[in-house]
């Protein structure tokens, strides 16, 4: 008899332990962890951008027919510019971002000043820069999907300041860039940035046979330019 009643106590209490097992599994049901991913900034992409230049210039003559050095300096060139860009970046474990990007831009960074003396007197300094790009490494620090980075490279330009005496002006520099910028993204394709550039390019010199004279010139450009990237 205390054999089964012992035994029927425990299964009394076995029966009672799943019960509440049951009750505690309906009142607390176990929730499932969502995962938010993290944004990475590592792939190609590849965009456009508009924006504004402006450019310092210089534009010095060299004896003419043995007159005096002279200098003419006109107004700053400046003008609306737009072009592409393409590039990759790597995103580290502790968010440093590395990249390399190049980009072509055309557009009209020009400016026109009339010469009042000296032997090119009545001709017009026109200094224009069409098309100018450049191909740079860019190094940031992600914060999720904003992006601050400084970059720097070469740049080249195609300049142009008029025709003189039969010579032509126009020619393309080689040179060197740096700026910085930000970029944010909007979603895991698309990103925009604003970005600063400051090119420094080498000047020319060209002569001028028949008046025993030379030109030389000089022309540096800043930009700033709003762009948007397509991410793969």
């Amino acid at each position: 008899m205390l054999k089964r009643a012992l035994a029927g106590v425990s299964a009394l209490a076995l029966l009672g332990g799943a019960a509440s097992a049951a009750d505690l599994a309906t009142k607390y049901p176990v929730k499932a962890v969502a995962v938010v991913p993290v944004f990475s900034w590592t792939g190609f992409y590849l965009g456009g951008n508009v924006g504004w230049g402006w450019a310092s210039n210089s534009f010095n003559v060299s004896p003419f027919y043995g007159a005096p050095y002279s200098n003419y300096s006109g107004g700053d060139a400046n003008g609306f510019l737009g072009g592409g860009q393409i590039g990759y970046n790597y995103q580290f474990a502790n968010n440093i971002v590395l990249g390399v990007e190049a980009d072509a831009q055309w557009g009209s960074i020009s400016n026109s000043s009339l010469i009042l003396s000296g032997p090119f007197i009545g001709s017009n300094v026109e200094p224009e820069i069409k098309t100018f790009g450049t191909i740079r490494a860019r190094v940031g620090y992600a914060m999720d999907r904003w992006l601050p980075y400084i970059t720097g490279g070469a740049a080249w330009e195609r300049v142009s300041f008029g025709n003189f005496y039969g010579v032509d002006t126009s020619t393309t520099n080689w040179g060197w860039t740096i700026g910085g910028g930000v970029e944010y993204a909007f979603t895991n394709n698309i990103t925009a940035k604003i970005e600063y550039l400051y090119a420094n390019f080498e000047g020319n010199t060209y002569s001028i046979p028949s008046t025993f004279g030379s030109i030389n010139t000089d022309l540096d450009v800043n930009t700033v330019r709003l762009g948007v990237n397509y991410k793969f």
